[in-house]
């Protein structure tokens, strides 16, 4: 069986800017090795979309960068979402029912 590990960014005062977000080489290893590790995420909608600048190849970004975005480009991605007519999340929305695709892949 499978281990569902249940993770989450958050700052001391609540609130993460994921546009201003830039950890350390050596924190920014520790996140490529997890995502790498793991069998697949369950993301909520907004979240998804955040995570999704992974799935784009800017020319800004650097060797750690790349490597970050192949290691969650290789897994599959569950998103939970009551609502969603958006073709992109077609293929990975899973509504409220997370668990039958979870439980498939494990």
């Amino acid at each position: 069986m499978a281990k569902l590990v249940f993770g989450m960014n958050q700052s001391l005062d609540g609130y993460v800017d994921h546009l201003e977000f830039a950890p350390g080489p050596l924190l920014f290893r520790h996140f490529i090795e997890q995502v790498r590790s793991l069998t697949g995420s369950v993301y909520g909608r907004r979240m998804y979309e955040v995570m999704r600048i992974w799935d784009e190849d800017l020319p800004e970004w650097g060797a750690e960068e790349r490597d970050f975005a192949a290691a969650w480009r290789s897994q599959p991605k569950w998103v939970a979402a009551r609502n969603s007519s958006r073709p992109d999340l077609a293929r990975q929305k899973s509504n409220s029912d997370v668990d039958t695709p979870v439980r498939k892949s494990a």
